[in-house]
């Protein structure tokens, strides 16, 4: 096999600059302004600015509104990625064993994947509304006195039920692929050594799928974190009594709407800081467990 070289040294480096040009303007850039903003203090109109150090740090970690935000967004990502990744792979599961009309479940399936997270979040505040809605007369029938807008326990039902009903699509997608992808010699020789299909698919297939599962789960803790803001903006806005606010909500409602450019920039530093963390996490600790 002829090996490609290039004759100009700095041809290389021209083909990858479009990609480092949009990592430099959309990641590293507004990063190192969110840092240098964060140990500032402006005025309302962003005409005055004064160093403040590590104030704003102080103010947030002595804020129990953000505590309370933290617990939130944690609990609700946990929500959102097992409730999609499971019923996203029974899904899958069940229609990679039909044998006729496959392709047209697997297009049902894949629809709420082309809606974004605000036309969701829409879709659902209709569903949901107290005067027309037909999930909130539903479950109000079933004896459940559903108040998504007086009862933080309701709205984050809701929340959770939505974002995962959004996800659940492409988890379908990628597993359906990855049930498809392994050997079919594999799964008739799982039938003669096991005859339990329980037993089979947490021995056999599940740890066949683990590299998809744990792209997955990064994908889907990625959408519960930040992909969920237009879906949150739809329907609470962070209500009631800010039980609600995920770490990306509450940014923009101190940053754009409180005009807190000090203390918003501060908790994206914190949050970009956990989330790098998290990342480090997954990679270091939960990939030993993914076979290949």
């Amino acid at each position: 096999m002829k090996k490609v070289q290039f004759n100009h040294r700095f041809l290389p480096y021209l083909f990858i600059a479009p990609q480092i040009i949009i990592v430099v303007i959309f990641f590293l850039w507004p990063s190192a302004m969110a840092v240098y903003y964060s140990f500032q203090m402006q005025d309302a109109f962003g005409v005055s600015m004064q160093f403040v150090g590590i104030d704003n740090y102080r103010d947030i970690f002595a804020n129990m509104e953000y505590f309370h935000t933290c617990v939130f967004t944690l609990l609700f990502s946990v929500a959102v990625t097992l409730f999609s990744l499971s019923i996203g792979l029974f899904l899958a599961y069940k229609v990679n064993t039909i044998l006729r009309a496959k392709s047209v479940y697997r297009t049902l399936f894949m629809w709420p994947y082309a809606l974004a997270p605000a036309i969701v979040g829409l879709i659902a505040s209709f569903l949901f509304n107290e005067s027309h809605g037909d999930l909130y007369a539903f479950l109000n029938q079933l004896g459940w006195q559903f108040d998504p807008k007086s009862d933080p326990f309701d709205a984050q039902a809701m929340l959770i039920f939505v974002a995962s009903w959004k996800q659940i699509s492409v988890n379908f997608i990628f597993f359906l692929s990855g049930l498809q992808g392994i050997p079919r010699g594999v799964i008739e020789a799982s039938k003669i050594d096991c005859q339990s299909a329980i037993r089979r698919f947490w021995t056999i297939t599940f740890p066949l799928l683990s590299p998809t599962t744990f792209f997955l789960l990064i994908t889907n803790i990625t959408y519960a974190f930040f992909e969920t803001f237009g879906l949150i903006d739809t329907t609470t806005r962070g209500t009631p009594m800010g039980e609600t606010k995920t770490l990306a909500y509450k940014i923009y409602q101190d940053g754009f709407l409180g005009a807190d450019i000090g203390g918003s920039s501060a908790q994206s530093v914190i949050l970009m800081l956990f989330v790098l963390a998290l990342t480090v996490f997954q990679f270091k600790y939960l990939e030993k467990k993914v076979h290949y």
